[in-house]
C-alpha cells in the first residue's frame, strides 16, 4: 500500500494558489483513475484506490500547511506504514515552471510543509516537487506561493497534472523513471522529425530544364571543306 499526499491549505480561499498544487495533483489523479469519494479522516480529506497493480490512499492534510505532518504521522500509524511507502507532492519555487523532478530523502529548503513532516516522520520519504518558479526575491516568497496561478500558467499547469496522473501508477509501483518519462510526454512531447526537417525538403523540385536539341549542319560541301583543313 502506498500514501500519496498532496501538499496545500484547505478552504475556498487557497484552493487556486501556486502552494496548493499538491492539492491539485490529488485531485487529478483522484479524477483520472477512477478512485472513491473523499471523507474527512486524519484531519484531511482521504480517497481509496487502485493504480495498477497497488491499493493507494490519497491524502490532503487539512491541518494548513506548516502542520502537515500531523496529519501524514496520524495516516501513517493507522495503517502500519513506513516513511518508504509515502510520496508528497509539493509546489517547489527552484524549479521553472512545470518541471518535475522525484526525490527522496534530503532538506525541507525552507517549505513549511515539508518542514512539518519530517519533524513526524523523518525526511526518508519520497518526494515529486512540481515546479512553480521563484518570483525573484525572498521577501516576495511569500505572497508569491499565497497567490493565484495566473492565467497564463493554465496551459503548463494542466500538462504538469495530466503527466503526473499518467505516471502515477509507475510511481505506486516504485518506478520512478518510468513516472517522470510519463510527465515528460505530457510536459515536453517529443518533436516528430517531419516536422523537424528543413523548409528546402518542402519545397517543390526546380523544373528541368529542357533538353538541349541536336544542331543541323547546313555547310555546303566546299565550306566543309574548307573548315577541314584550317
Amino acid at each position: 500500500m502506498r500514501l500519496f499526499v498532496g501538499l496545500g491549505n484547505p478552504g475556498a480561499k487557497y484552493a487556486g494558489n501556486r502552494h496548493n498544487i499538491g492539492f491539485m495533483a490529488m485531485d487529478q489523479i483522484a479524477g483520472d483513475h477512477g478512485f472513491g469519494p473523499w471523507r474527512a479522516k486524519f484531519q484531511g480529506q482521504l480517497t481509496e484506490g487502485r493504480l495498477g497493480r497497488e491499493k493507494v490512499l490519497l491524502l490532503k492534510p487539512e491541518t494548513f500547511m506548516n502542520l502537515s505532518g500531523q496529519s501524514v504521522g496520524e495516516a501513517m500509524r493507522f495503517y502500519k506504514l513506513t516513511p518508504d511507502d509515502v510520496v508528497v507532492f509539493h509546489d517547489e519555487l527552484d524549479l521553472a515552471p512545470g518541471r518535475c523532478r522525484v526525490k527522496t530523502g534530503g532538506g525541507h529548503a525552507g517549505h513549511n510543509g515539508l518542514r512539518s513532516i519530517h519533524g513526524h516522520i523523518g525526511e526518508t520519504y519520497l518526494r515529486v516537487r512540481m515546479g512553480i518558479g521563484h518570483p525573484g526575491h525572498k521577501d516576495r516568497v511569500s505572497h508569491y506561493v499565497l497567490s493565484d496561478f495566473a492565467k497564463a500558467d493554465h496551459g503548463w499547469l494542466d500538462d504538469l497534472l495530466r503527466g503526473i496522473s499518467d505516471g502515477a501508477p509507475a510511481l505506486a509501483e516504485g518506478d520512478s523513471a518510468r513516472f517522470s518519462n510519463a510527465v515528460a510526454l505530457r510536459t515536453a512531447p517529443p518533436r516528430s522529425s517531419k516536422s523537424a526537417a528543413p523548409d528546402a525538403a518542402k519545397a517543390p523540385p526546380a523544373p528541368e530544364a529542357p533538353a538541349a536539341q541536336p544542331q543541323t549542319d547546313d555547310r555546303n560541301p566546299l565550306q566543309k571543306l574548307v573548315d577541314k583543313f584550317r
